[in-house]
């Protein structure tokens, strides 16, 4: 039987992706316009919406909330399956290093809070509902992420600017492979039960090892160097994005990574993209080493 999937952020990051893998999977693929469509009227015998959208930080206390209530409302009348993007946010920095579908939601500051009251009120909903929960996510195009507006924004001059500690571990999430798997899930989902909370596994990297992945890939070496945090932290009063930038700082230095078990359990058969070949994709143009000196002297004046 033909199948449908509503898709809510299709430009974004994950939506973007998710389009692709959908359609690649021979499923019917609607995008949801927020700007001009009405969601029940769109989510009209769909047998699944994929919420990825994802508003500005600034923005999640005031939109989330009704956001969730409209999804929640739309997947019910249409015996519809809801599947989110879920992140690390819910725990809270005193959680232990290894996240799991046991681990509890303790975060409590804003931002965790906002996503511990979505993921609860899914789950109290009886709304089909999975979340597959991943860490930060790497790319095939730049699109506003760490990885490509902070970590590889100066390797023009042979710099990877990593935001915390770069010998901690942090959990990563190839958007190809996530994706991949939220269509089989989606497969699958007459076989889940009404909540399902999938930590994705990804991969687990510290920052030294990212960095040695992008020399790799340029064939030149990389210097690590750390963000400089304190223009944020001066400018976080007044600046709600850098506010929430600095609340969600603790990310980069505390280790930690996703427990696969559950995944493999559900998809034995699943195989992430090697972990250097995504930061090849991830890379882009950028995977090429910088040209020299004198010749970035030539082209400055065409680049004002």
């Amino acid at each position: 039987m033909p199948k449908t999937v509503l898709i809510l952020g299709a430009t974004g990051r994950f939506g973007r992706n998710a389009v692709d893998a959908f359609v690649g999977a021979g499923w019917t693929v609607r995008k949801f316009d927020r700007r001009t469509q009405d969601l029940k009227a769109e989510a009209a015998d769909v047998d699944v919406i994929v919420n990825s959208w994802n508003p500005p930080y600034d923005q999640w206390a005031r939109t989330v909330p009704a956001l969730t209530r409209s999804v929640i409302e739309a997947a019910r009348i249409n015996d519809a399956t809801v599947i989110i993007p879920g992140n690390v946010y819910v725990f809270g920095d005193d959680a232990p290093e290894c996240f799991d579908e046991t681990t509890p939601h303790a975060a409590t500051n804003p931002l965790g809070r906002i996503r511990v009251e979505m993921e609860a009120a899914y789950r109290a909903s009886g709304v089909q509902t999975i979340i597959l929960r991943c860490g930060d996510f790497l790319d095939t195009t730049a699109s506003g992420n760490w990885f490509d507006r902070v970590m590889i924004a100066k390797l023009d001059r042979n710099r990877f600017v990593y935001p915390g500690d770069p010998d901690r571990p942090h959990a990563w999430a190839f958007l190809p492979d996530a994706t991949r798997a939220t269509v089989m899930l989606a497969e699958m989902r007459d076989a889940l039960g009404p909540f399902e909370d999938v930590p994705f596994p990804g991969y687990t990297l510290t920052g030294r090892e990212l960095a040695g992945m992008v020399t790799l890939a340029r064939g030149e070496p990389v210097a690590v160097k750390g963000l400089n945090w304190l223009p944020r932290r001066l400018l976080a009063p007044f600046w709600k994005m850098g506010r929430h930038l600095v609340e969600m700082r603790y990310l980069w230095s505390k280790p930690h990574f996703l427990d696969g078990s559950r995944f493999d359990r559900l998809l034995p058969g699943f195989r992430m993209t090697p972990a250097q070949s995504a930061v090849v994709q991830a890379l882009g143009d950028s995977r090429l080493p910088a040209p020299p000196l004198d010749h970035r002297q030539q082209l400055a004046p065409l680049a004002r």
